[in-house]
């Protein structure tokens, strides 16, 4: 896990961690959580979760989390 900057953060497959009080993880290769809801992710895709303003980009084993500022 590496926290890169408020409302940012970098996981690997089956690594977890947090925005704020929202849990984020990458439950396997692929496969990517945010505030419970889940998502496939392709290598050099973007997934959008609305409901928590947060974009997942996949990067090869990186998947970059970063929630809109309010």
């Amino acid at each position: 896990m590496n926290a890169t900057a408020e409302g940012e953060l970098v996981l690997a497959p089956r690594d977890y961690g947090k925005i704020g009080a929202l849990h984020c993880g990458v439950t396997r290769e692929g496969f990517v959580t945010v505030g419970g809801d889940v998502a496939a992710i392709g290598e050099g895709e973007s997934v959008r979760f609305e409901r928590h303003r947060v974009t997942v980009r996949r990067d090869g084993e990186d998947y970059r989390f970063v929630r809109d500022p309010a």
